[in-house]
């Protein structure tokens, strides 16, 4: 693929276990997202363990100040988040609702922004609802959800060493880079919203 410009893509994780299925997964979509010309950030783990966001105090730690400078200079997301009781987990939702604090930002929370969800889940049923979940909370922040969202069963043996072990997942992940990245150019070729972007964070 060539790029007029090189992307920027923010994967976020929603997991304190290093090395989790969704984890892995959110790395492997974003290392096909690098490998299609987009620069890529990685946040998860202890990147996103932030104080319980609340608006009302204006006190924003290193790690919640990154998280939203990353988020307002992305042209694409790219959300990760295991199933926690047919939901997206605590972490992940506790660092989405720091994007309100982009409500006066040129391009509001996840405005004009494609964004890729990966569930994964120990079975079928709770990949689905998660999902859902995501799809509504991405709505919500006026992002764009691909296409394709990613559902891994982690109960069965997923990746070794990063790989994705079925094909199907390795397809469907590359997939899902490609629309956050194709998504992303396309937009700032039409919009200039690809320099705006960059202008903004320098």
């Amino acid at each position: 693929m060539s790029l007029m410009f090189k992307p920027h893509i923010v994967g976020i994780g929603g997991t304190l276990r290093a090395g989790s299925t969704s984890e892995v997964a959110l790395r492997f979509a974003l290392d096909e997202a690098a490998s299609m010309g987009a620069t890529v950030t990685m946040l998860t783990g202890d990147a996103v363990t932030l104080p319980l966001y609340a608006p009302e105090d204006a006190f924003r730690c290193d790690r919640a100040r990154r998280l939203i400078d990353e988020i307002s200079r992305a042209h694409g997301i790219v959300l990760a988040s295991p199933g926690y009781h047919g939901s997206i987990s605590g972490l992940l939702k506790n660092a989405l609702d720091y994007v309100e604090d982009l409500r006066d930002a040129p391009l509001p929370y996840f405005h004009g922004r494609a964004v890729g969800l990966i569930a994964c889940a120990y079975g079928w049923q709770a990949t689905g609802t998660t999902l859902v979940a995501m799809r509504s909370i991405v709505h919500a922040l006026r992002g764009w959800p691909t296409p394709l969202a990613v559902a891994i069963n982690s109960s069965m043996k997923v990746f070794a060493g990063g790989t994705p072990l079925d094909t199907g997942v390795a397809t469907q992940l590359r997939s899902l880079a490609s629309q956050v990245v194709e998504f992303a150019s396309a937009r700032a070729a039409l919009t200039g919203t690809g320099s705006m972007l960059q202008d903004h964070c320098h």
